[in-house]
Parts: C-alpha cells; sequence; structure tokens
C-alpha cells in the first residue's frame, strides 16, 4: 500500500494558528436502501405502529425470524433498544433481587444500569488496558455466594475473551450474558459476538453498526429465557403466541416495561441484516488500512488482538502513549481536533466513580436502585482500577462508519496524526504556556 504523503507538516499546527489538514469526514450514515424505505412506508401507510409480537404483526415476526438465522438459529426477541434487551436478559435469567452481576466499569452506561433496574448489583472488576474488556482473570475473585451471572460487553466491536468467560461461568454456575450493542458481527475464532452467552443484548439505534432508529434485540439459546424475558417487556408477555408456554400463564400480567419494538424499525431490521456483512467488511477493510499506514506513528497506535479475533470496529479506538508524547492525552487530542479530526473520549470516567451509585452520600434525585445497593453494602467509591483509570485518561476515540470506500478519509485521518506528532516538541511547548496561565 502507498505510503501517505504529508503536504501539511510544513505548517505549524493549527492550534497554534496553522493551517489545519481539513475535516476527515465519513460515509453517509446510516444507510437504508430505496427497498427498506419502500416498504418502512408501505407500513406507515397501512398504519400498522402498534408490536404486539409476532402473533399479530407479520413484520416482526419477520424480523426475528432474520435475525435468528444470522444468530445460529438462536431464540430472538425483537425489542425497543439495546438497554431493553440486556434487562431482558437479566430478566429471563431470573436475576434480580440482590443478586450479583460482575461486569465492567468502562462502558457506556446503558450495560450497568440494566442491571441496577432489575434491582440488582453490579460487582466491577478492571479491564485490559490495551482494549478495555473486562479482564477474565480478574473475575474469579469477584465471585461470591451472591453472583449469579457475568455481563461482559463487547466495547467499540472488539469481541471480549468468550471461550474464557464461558470456561469460568460453566465452573461456577452461573450464566455469561453479552452486551453486543458495539458489536454486531464480530467474531472469535469464527463464533459471533451473541452466540456464546446464556443471553445476549444488542442496539439497533441509527449510529450502532446494524442501524435502524431505535431498536434492539434479545438472542438466547434457552427458550424459557426468551419468554422470561418477553414477559418482563412486551405486551402481556405475547402470551397470546400459540407457543408460550402453559406453566408461566398464570403469571401474565399487563405490568410490564413498554419495550416492544415497532413494525416500521421490524421492517428496517429486516432489511439492515441483508447489508451487515458487507458493511463488517468495509469497516475491517478501512481499519487495515489504517493500521497499516500508521505503523510509523510514535504516540498513537490502535490495540493488538489475538489470532482469531475479528473485531467490527463500530469507534475506532486508539492507545495514547502520553508519557513518550510529553503532553497529556486530552492536548493531544485537541490538536487533533483542530486539524480537522473528531477525536474524543468515550469513556469519561470509571462508572462506579458516578455519585448516583453512592448510597452512602448521595444527595441528587431520588434513583430506584440505591435501596438495594445499600442493603448489599456495596461502596464504589475510589475503587481500585487502574487499567481503566489509565484506559480513560490515555484512549483516543472516533468514529469509524466507513461502509463505502473512503480511502482518502483514512489518509487525511493519517496526515492528522503524524502532523501533530511531527510537531510535538511546539504542542509540549504550547500545554506548557497553557498550565503557565
Amino acid at each position: 500500500m502507498a505510503s501517505v504523503t504529508l503536504p501539511q507538516t510544513a505548517s505549524s499546527l493549527a492550534l497554534t494558528g496553522g493551517i489545519p489538514v481539513g475535516d476527515v469526514a465519513y460515509s453517509r450514515y446510516p444507510q437504508f436502501t430505496e427497498a427498506a424505505i419502500a416498504r418502512a412506508a408501505q407500513v406507515l401507510r397501512e398504519g400498522k405502529a402498534i408490536g404486539l409480537g409476532r402473533f399479530h404483526s407479520p413484520e416482526i415476526a419477520e424480523a426475528e425470524k432474520t435475525i435468528s438465522e444470522y444468530h445460529g438459529d438462536r431464540h430472538v426477541l425483537a425489542c425497543s433498544s439495546g438497554h431493553a434487551a440486556l434487562q431482558g436478559a437479566l430478566a429471563g435469567l431470573e436475576i434480580c433481587g440482590g443478586d450479583e452481576v460482575i461486569t465492567t466499569p468502562y462502558t457506556w452506561g446503558a450495560s450497568t444500569s440494566c442491571i441496577l433496574h432489575q434491582n440488582a448489583v453490579p460487582v466491577f472488576v478492571d479491564v485490559e488496558r490495551d482494549t478495555g474488556l473486562i479482564d477474565p482473570e480478574l473475575i474469579e475473585a469477584a465471585i461470591t455466594p451472591c453472583t449469579r451471572a457475568i455481563l461482559a460487553v463487547h466495547i467499540f466491536g472488539q469481541p471480549a475473551n468468550l471461550q474464557r468467560l464461558r470456561a469460568i461461568a460453566d465452573k461456577h454456575g452461573i450464566a455469561l450474558i453479552e452486551d453486543g450493542s458495539q458489536a454486531h458481527g464480530a467474531r472469535t475464532n469464527g463464533v459471533r459476538v451473541g452466540e456464546v452467552g446464556d443471553a445476549a443484548g444488542f442496539s439497533c439505534m441509527g449510529g450502532k453498526v446494524l442501524p435502524t432508529t431505535e431498536a434492539g434485540y434479545l438472542v438466547t439459546p434457552h427458550e424459557e429465557v426468551f419468554w422470561k424475558a418477553a414477559m418482563i417487556g412486551q405486551h402481556m408477555g405475547r402470551s397470546p403466541e400459540p407457543d408460550f408456554p402453559d406453566k408461566l400463564k398464570p403469571w401474565v400480567d399487563s405490568l410490564v416495561y413498554t419495550y416492544r419494538v415497532t413494525p416500521l424499525n421490524a421492517v428496517l431490521l429486516t432489511e439492515q441484516f441483508g447489508r451487515i456483512e458487507s458493511w463488517v467488511a468495509e469497516r475491517r477493510r478501512h481499519a487495515d488500512m489504517l493500521r497499516e499506514k500508521l505503523a510509523g506513528a510514535k504516540y498513537l497506535r490502535m490495540p493488538d488482538y489475538a489470532e482469531g479475533v475479528l473485531p467490527v470496529y463500530h469507534l475506532m479506538t486508539m492507545n495514547f502513549d502520553a508519557a513518550a508524547a510529553g503532553v497529556s492525552r486530552d492536548v493531544f487530542m485537541k490538536a487533533l481536533q483542530e486539524e480537522g479530526l473528531h477525536a474524543f473520549g468515550y469513556v469519561p470516567s470509571p462508572i462506579p466513580d458516578w455519585k448516583r451509585l453512592h448510597w452512602q452520600d448521595y444527595a441528587g434525585p431520588r434513583v430506584s436502585w440505591l435501596s438495594a445497593l445499600e442493603q448489599a453494602g456495596v461502596d464504589y467509591r475510589n475503587l481500585d482500577l487502574p487499567n481503566c483509570r489509565h484506559r480513560i485518561a490515555n484512549s483516543i476515540e472516533m468514529r469509524f462508519d466507513y461502509i463505502d470506500d473512503q480511502e482518502p478519509m483514512i489518509d487525511r485521518t493519517v496526515e492528522i496524526i503524524l502532523k501533530v506528532e511531527a510537531h510535538i516538541g511546539a504542542l509540549r511547548d504550547f500545554a506548557k504556556s497553557q498550565n503557565a496561565s
């Protein structure tokens, strides 16, 4: 592959008054085919606005069948969001009321709030420094008689070590739940994310790898988990469906969360799954370009993955070497932004640092989970999570919605990064002047 030329390298940094390289643009995203738009329009013309399940909606039946085929014929429950899918997974496994769930502190809040909304107790263990994925080597020490599950998050489309997590879960007789909301199509040793756990939740909102408007789905190999999940988040637990279990019928009522999927989004789910493999392939192709063209970078690099691990690259995450660069991540990131790259830190702080989890001294609006945390006696304040904290201080993320040929934008991204690195001395001087003022 041809090396990247750097016409702007001679210019001083845009942060200090130089000429910026130019904005990094992305593929139009999300994209919907004309066929998908036509089908969605037809649903609206026919007034199909209510999603009561497969029995009442052929669109929902079609979507769940399509997704099931993609995920090895597992049971699929289409729902309103990834959060709904994850809470359904917990409810389907009857995890609630003080049960402990081991999970990651380095993620989007929905991966934790689904546990809290079941009045269960998150137990946070540290992550791998290179990837930000939950560290399997720390899990067994966190298991107690109250532990019911491990909830692993495939953050940024990077698959967690599912084989190791599965072995730990089986050894201790606990469940494994996957949050695949950013990882549709990611694989480890040929197995797709979502096909190892006892249940998995996926988000399909408009910014995800599989985009609709707002939707999600649960995947599980266990039929009883499917129906119990339906009972907490679907209209009457989908009890009118002909295969609803007789043993659950006495417990059907309308005390449910409104986690239904609409026929409109069911149609979009079906249509978008026809394109996912080509989108995943393009994301990987562009990531390979970026990795090769950034091989000479001194301070910023992509994570390394074991053989057989195939991420999907929802967002691109990179590791910054602040010690070698002599400037903080935030200063380096600001320089990238001024050149035209929308760089950011996705996780602002470890989730257990968040004040709405601190029942001991919480003074904000009342929330439903604090009594469960108080009863469990957990204290999340100042947890020792060195890898999580390091990653938050040193990782840089950016959009990676490259689903058609955007090699010039990969070149521009590399040009920006290498330009900032080439002027690292000037950036150090800038940081010193800011600190002095």
